[in-house]
């Protein structure tokens, strides 16, 4: 970055699935976030199946088996979601707990619902970028922030998101993530450059450019933020080991934990010294210089 980055580095933590369906799991899963990671955002997924699956995908089997929590695949996905009553009730716990909560929409129904609770976010997902009636409804109907990530995800569909926004005037509040779209993602694969790219075409026409990440390690997400990405996402998990098919590609808390305090730490030096002399450097250059 060619300039002074004033701006925060937000880390958004996604339980999405991860939860399995388990209302307990995922307060548990909020409190750690909070009480031993120190985050601020958390993020869930909302689905209406039947709306997203036609009849023969959702009766077929999972394709991984081993990972599904029912007999057919639209019953799988089904045990993973939550009402909106608990989506209400995420919401508010999280406001307890001085923590933002927003959720992934996948079809139109949910965000539908999920606009009624007037959350401050809002997310749409690599898969559902290009369901453009989707799209419309949030542009139109939402007025806060609206995240979008852009894996799997052609540059010519990339620009029409980008002009749908800017017809109905939302495009400032869009946040573009860079994102590969798999589980987990192989180093060679992750393309932080796309940052730099997204930085350079949409930079100054929307809110801001984040980093959705599904690989092994943190040392990428440093680097995004680096490159300019203000908003960094990870999914989480209690354990990695867990059912289901994100876990392999998520951060336990101790990563998370680490994550959040070395992105904290990073937006403290993307900056140009202020002065030839640093007030640190000036008695070390009394003890140390070499006196001409």
């Amino acid at each position: 970055m060619p300039r002074n980055n004033k701006k925060k580095i937000n880390f958004v933590a996604e339980i999405g699935c991860n939860h399995q369906g388990n209302f307990k799991l995922a307060l548990k899963m909020i409190d750690e976030l909070k009480n031993f990671c120190n985050i601020d955002f958390v993020k869930l997924q909302k689905r209406n199946n039947k709306e997203l699956l036609n009849k023969d995908k959702y009766n077929s089997p999972h394709p991984v088996p081993k990972n599904s929590f029912g007999k057919t695949y639209g019953e799988h996905r089904e045990k993973l979601e939550f009402t909106f009553k608990q989506h209400n009730k995420i919401m508010k716990y999280c406001e307890k707990l001085k923590m933002t909560s927003f959720t992934s929409v996948w079809d139109l129904s949910s965000a539908k619902e999920i606009v009624k609770l007037k959350p401050k976010h809002v997310k749409v997902p690599s898969a559902c970028n290009n369901n453009w009636e989707l799209l419309k409804f949030i542009f139109k109907k939402y007025k806060c922030l609206i995240h979008i990530s852009l894996g799997m995800t052609t540059k010519l569909e990339e620009k029409k998101i980008i002009s749908l926004a800017k017809r109905y005037k939302a495009n400032k509040r869009v946040v573009l993530y860079a994102c590969t779209s798999d589980y987990p993602v192989q180093p060679d694969s992750i393309c932080l450059l796309e940052i730099t790219n997204l930085i350079k075409k949409y930079g100054n026409i929307v809110k801001a450019i984040g980093f959705s990440g599904h690989h092994h390690g943190i040392s990428a997400d440093i680097a995004a933020a680096t490159l300019g990405a203000t908003w960094i996402e990870r999914h989480f998990t209690l354990d990695r080991t867990m059912k289901g098919t994100d876990h392999a590609a998520s951060l336990e808390p101790d990563g998370a934990r680490r994550l959040k305090r070395d992105l904290d730490l990073l937006s403290q030096t993307l900056k140009f010294k202020p002065n030839e002399i640093l007030t640190c450097e000036k008695l070390q250059r009394q003890k140390l210089k070499f006196r001409s």
